[in-house]
């Protein structure tokens, strides 16, 4: 496919978002239905997408419309790549007189939605800006290095050898920051390997933060895909279960456990193997901090969703901490920046619980240079 032919196809896909569908899904019927698309087309125009979607309000003042026109249309303005629609062979209609756009102002101009601006003004403070900002763009490609297999400099020596490009990167000692070749990681041998997962830096300096030590029985009670719990199994010898309200979110994970040389136990009653010398709680959440790679999420959040989440992760709080054993840890964890999701959730559990107290609490957001996530761990008083 030509460039052209490539926007033209990310505006028959974005118009089929537009209607609420999920970007992903969409992605990948266009892909089985026009199978002379080849690898680096699709790629293309999943990337075409999902930059207009990170900046869908400023891409649509700039292309004048919010459509999958619109947007390209915007999207092409801002990039300087306006001349591809030319209407030759597959490429879009040429730019009409009543298509002129405008520079974005304001909110408009950062992507952010109007109701959400005061509370991540209120969380962010000064950095809001530069963090809205920052959202606008592809979030970096990380992997985590399997500390119980390899060291990080084998590993980058190992993916290297792939023609995989990775350097270190500050926020955990086991994140590398991939910048060259990240299409290849998973089909590559250090992957099969178990030597590197891809995991954010972020989610790693989570991880990192936990008290962890061998012989502890540790419980992932949010674990999803089982990426933290893989990488606390990395840190320590630990008697490790992951729990998932949703079973089906783990059915991967065996798999990945057996390929990293991890011991996991699946747990669907948590209640049963308890109680637990550290819970981590990583709850459902906003997804705020990785906005950048799920941007839809920015735009499908409302003031309604928030608030049903932020029930549920209180509920989830209240549930799992009679489960923590009498000197045990409950940490809590969101990829949020949000202080309704993060300070307010631990302010609201201790008030309801005063026999706990906060330990420490640390945010991230991606002017550390990755996701945004929060972390508070809990204890018993005296």
């Amino acid at each position: 496919m030509t460039p052209a032919a490539r926007l033209s196809a990310a505006i028959e896909v974005l118009d089929r978002v537009l209607t609420g569908a999920a970007p992903e899904v969409v992605l990948t019927n266009w892909g089985r239905a026009n199978r002379f698309a080849g690898s680096g087309d699709r790629a293309a125009i999943r990337d075409l997408v999902y930059d207009c979607l990170r900046c869908k309000r400023s891409f649509a003042a700039l292309g004048g419309a919010m459509t999958g026109r619109g947007l390209v249309l915007g999207g092409a303005r801002a990039g300087g790549y306006e001349a591809l629609f030319d209407g030759q062979g597959h490429a879009p209609a040429p730019v009409t007189p009543d298509e002129a756009g405008h520079a974005p102002e304001g909110l408009a101009a950062l992507d952010c939605p109007d109701w959400l601006a005061p509370e991540l003004q209120s969380a962010l403070g000064d950095d809001f800006p530069a963090v809205m900002q920052a959202l606008r763009h592809r979030a970096p490609v990380f992997l985590r290095v399997n500390l119980a297999r390899t060291t990080p400099e084998a590993a980058i020596v190992a993916l290297a050898e792939e023609g995989i490009v990775a350097v270190p990167h500050p926020l955990a000692s086991s994140a590398l920051e991939v910048t060259g070749n990240a299409r290849k990681i998973q089909t590559g041998a250090a992957y099969a390997a178990g030597l590197v997962e891809l995991q954010d830096a972020a989610s790693q300096a989570v991880v990192e933060a936990l008290p962890l030590r061998d012989g502890m029985r540790v419980l992932d009670y949010c674990a999803g895909g089982g990426g933290k719990t893989l990488a606390m199994a990395a840190r320590a010898r630990l008697t490790l279960f992951a729990h998932d309200a949703n079973v089906a979110r783990m059915s991967d994970l065996p798999a990945r456990a057996k390929r990293a040389g991890a011991k996991v136990t699946i747990s669907e009653d948590a209640a049963k193997s308890a109680p637990y010398d550290l819970i981590l709680t990583d709850v459902p959440c906003s997804g705020s901090g990785s906005w950048r790679r799920d941007p839809q999420g920015k735009w499908a959040l409302t003031p309604e969703k928030l608030a049903e989440v932020a029930r549920s992760q209180a509920a989830i709080l209240d549930k799992v901490a009679p489960l923590v054993a009498p000197k045990g840890v409950l940490a809590y964890a969101t990829c949020s920046m949000l202080a309704a999701e993060n300070e307010a959730q631990v302010a609201g559990f201790v008030a309801r619980n005063p026999g706990w107290q906060q330990m420490a609490a640390r945010r991230f957001t991606p002017l550390d240079g990755a996701d945004g996530f929060f972390i508070a761990m809990l204890t018993r008083k005296d």
